[in-house]
């Protein structure tokens, strides 16, 4: 069932990605990324970085991997807190590994590495290396679970279905907003 739905898809990625386009996502982002490789930073492919602050003036000390979300987060290469009394800012390299998310509110501070499969929380500051497949959360930033069991886990209830919808955001109708509030009440559920 799964392989029909992706077939079925394919068609409207087109019109997805036009959407996408007039709603500012999809430009926002890729101007963002052109702009920071203008600057030196390293982007891989199939990132998004949307609603985000980079360090644009040391983009050259960041590298992102590929298969990348950045969504409303700060990732900073540099530190301006000994410069009025020393002469001199602190600098360091961030690296984003692959397959990364990086929630909103979170900070990436300088001198960073974000491992492969990772899951950055919301509002998490990440002030040390993060170890790959792991999700981290908190202030300063702590491995909460591995990156494989938070997968699985939502992964058994997306197959359960009972809190999962299909359709995207921008085509749902009234009624399937009003059913999603409602069954939403006092659990969490799953959107494509």
């Amino acid at each position: 069932m799964m392989g029909i739905q992706l077939l079925l898809k394919r068609p409207f990625r087109f019109l997805l990605k036009k959407i996408k386009c007039y709603l500012g996502i999809e430009v926002e982002s890729e101007i963002m990324i052109k702009s920071l490789r203008k600057n030196g930073a390293h982007i891989g492919n199939n990132v998004s970085i949307i609603n985000s602050e980079l360090d644009y003036g040391h983009a050259f000390l960041i590298d992102i991997g590929d298969n990348v979300t950045i969504t409303g987060a700060r990732v900073l290469a540099h530190d301006a807190s000994l410069k009025k009394v020393l002469g001199y800012s602190k600098v360091g390299r961030v690296i984003i590994s692959d397959n990364v998310f990086i929630g909103n509110g979170a900070i990436v501070l300088p001198n960073v590495t974000i491992g492969k499969n990772v899951i950055v929380g919301a509002g998490a500051v990440i002030s040390k290396d993060v170890p790959e497949n792991s999700v981290v959360a908190g202030n300063p930033a702590k491995v909460i679970q591995s990156y494989e069991c938070f997968i699985n886990k939502h992964k058994v209830e997306i197959e359960k279905g009972n809190t999962t919808w299909n359709t995207y955001w921008l085509d749902k109708t009234e009624k399937e907003k009003e059913e999603m509030r409602n069954c939403l009440i006092d659990c969490t559920g799953y959107d494509i």
